[in-house]
C-alpha cells in the first residue's frame, strides 16, 4: 500500500471555504474516477498558532503505478485544482509517498 501525504495552509477566514471544496467536490471527483488501486483518502485540519489553517490529506493506493494513473508520470505533482488554490495562501508542490510498513491490523492483538 502507497500513502500519499500533500500539505496546504490557508487563512483561518478561507479554512471552512477550502474545508468545503475539497470535501464536496475534489475529493469526490477522483473517487467518481473510479482509479484502478485508489483506496480513498483522509482530509486532516490543524489550526496552527500563527492564526494560519494547516489542511492535509492522505491517499490510500495500491502501489505507484496507481498513483500514476491519478497524476500521471511525474506522480508526485501536486494535485490542486483552480478553486482550491483560489482560497490557500501557499502549498506543497510536490506530495510524498510512503511504503505501508504496517497498519492498525497489523497492531491489533490477536
Amino acid at each position: 500500500m502507497i500513502v500519499r501525504i500533500w500539505r496546504g495552509w490557508t487563512t483561518a477566514e478561507n479554512a471552512d471555504t477550502y474545508e468545503s471544496i475539497v470535501s464536496t467536490r475534489v475529493l469526490p471527483a477522483i473517487a467518481a474516477r473510479d482509479l484502478a488501486g485508489y483506496h480513498g483518502a483522509y482530509l486532516l485540519r490543524r489550526p496552527l498558532p500563527d492564526g494560519e489553517v494547516e489542511f492535509s490529506t492522505v491517499m490510500l493506493f495500491d502501489s505507484l503505478d496507481a498513483v500514476r494513473g491519478f497524476v500521471g508520470e511525474d506522480y508526485e505533482v501536486a494535485h490542486v485544482p483552480a478553486e482550491a488554490r483560489a482560497v490557500l495562501t501557499r502549498f506543497d508542490e510536490r506530495s510524498a509517498h510512503y511504503d505501508t510498513l504496517l497498519t492498525p491490523e497489523d497492531t491489533r492483538p490477536a
